[in-house]
């Protein structure tokens, strides 16, 4: 099962469960695929950072006969492209295999807020999609995790451009946010080539480590984060690439910015991937080690990726087309660092131009002087004060063979919200 995504009125991100989902194979065999007009290759060393598209093409084969449901394709296709975005994915789940109708074209042409890149790569991988929407709820929730105590608490305000207009500025939050649903989508796809859910990769090929000690094994089927990187990369940056603005304006600067960030977020990923064991042997004896790469827990991606953005770097455009720093006394961001061109706007109050959504009604501390305090995350217009009744389980025993039993204990607690 997974969690569908909902917002309330005031802000605030309800998670409900829904029914796990994915699409049909259906690619072609004879396609290259490009960036920037050239062919991606797979890196030829290990341990340098794979920058290219590899591995064998895929095989031709013929998706389900049955039908997809009208309603859903019906809807889809009245959402306005230019407001959307690839992140509907996450809110407009990509069906199961036998769900779609005769042939992949068409289905990939209702999917909202896929540029035509993206478009024909869910005409060639289409058994992919599934696992991008996955990453990008993936992503989605951990933002919300990461600025759940912050005036903009990265909530979700419709199912097309899922954030609405306050990515349009090339902010910090902005930057944050394309970057961690990258790390997501590596994430998804490295995990499921693992699992044998995609036909065109498998287990990770990741060469031995060298300091790994000679008597363990090198093994097991790890986290094809190489694959899950470059496929990544070329699915969420096509958008960016597709775009052909003038050298030096302000549009080509925030196509540079989005394309670091994206960096910046499967790096994270790429980068935090380490080396797992087993044991094997009598008793748990451990004599000896089978190991294989996996992937970091996705919160410490999400945690390194938040200190990036307390420390992003503010740039601007230069007429030769490239970002430089504001503050050139400031060292130069790595393809590590996330950049932003545009100060962030006001979170306090609710704002249509800006789609700032306020901070009013927003629970906050009473107690603590951070950002989740009330006065800050109030913005100094005050707070009102209500109690709630809490229901937790308590007093648990444990009850031979083999259940808990809790009793249901309820608490009045005070409860603060912004004005």
């Amino acid at each position: 099962m997974r969690e569908a995504l909902e917002v309330q009125g005031n802000g605030l991100l309800v998670l409900e469960d829904a029914s796990s989902t994915q699409t049909v194979e259906a690619r072609a065999a004879d396609q290259e695929l490009t960036v920037g007009g050239a062919p991606f290759r797979k890196p030829t060393a290990p341990g340098v950072f794979p920058g290219h598209w590899g591995g064998r093409r895929p095989r031709p084969t013929m998706p389900s006969p049955l039908l997809l449901a009208a309603a859903l394709l019906s809807s889809w296709a009245q959402l306005p492209a230019e407001a959307s975005s690839w992140w509907s994915l996450a809110m407009n789940p990509v069906q199961r295999p036998e769900m779609f109708i005769i042939g992949a074209q068409p289905v990939c042409s209702q999917l909202p807020g896929l540029s035509p890149g993206q478009r024909k790569l869910c005409q060639l991988y289409q058994e992919h999609m599934a696992y991008i929407g996955e990453g990008a709820k993936t992503g989605i929730k951990e933002c919300q995790y990461q600025f759940r105590q912050r005036r903009w608490n990265c909530s979700t305000v419709d199912n097309a451009s899922v954030f609405g207009r306050v990515m349009q500025i090339g902010s910090r939050e902005t930057a944050f946010t394309y970057a961690v649903s990258a790390a997501g989508v590596v994430n998804a796809i490295s995990r499921a080539c693992r699992e044998g859910e995609l036909s065109t990769c498998g287990c990770s090929r990741s060469a031995r480590p060298k300091d790994l000690p000679r008597d363990w094994l090198w093994g097991g089927c790890g986290d094809n984060v190489e694959y899950g990187y470059r496929f990544a990369k070329e699915f969420v940056d096509a958008r960016e690439r597709e775009k052909n603005f003038a050298k030096g304006s302000e549009e080509q600067g925030r196509v540079l910015m989005n394309l670091q960030n994206n960096e910046a977020g499967r790096r994270a990923v790429y980068r935090m991937a380490d080396v797992a064991c087993k044991c094997h042997g009598v008793s748990g004896s451990c004599s000896l080690k089978t190991c294989w790469l996996q992937l970091a827990e996705f919160r410490k991606v999400g945690d390194q990726l938040k200190e990036k953005y307390d420390s992003a770097a503010a740039m601007r455009i230069t007429r030769r087309g490239k970002l430089e720093l504001v503050n050139s006394r400031f060292n130069q961001p790595t393809p590590e660092d996330l950049v932003y061109v545009d100060p962030s706007p006001d979170y306090c109050l609710r704002n249509e131009t800006t789609g700032s959504l306020g901070t009013q009604g927003r629970l906050c501390n009473k107690t603590s002087e951070g950002m989740d305090g009330c006065e800050l995350m109030c913005c100094g217009r005050g707070y009102d004060q209500f109690k709630s009744v809490q229901v937790e389980r308590c007093h648990c025993k444990f009850h031979w063979c083999c259940y808990v039993k809790c009793k249901k204990c309820t608490e009045i607690v005070d409860q603060y919200v912004c004005k």
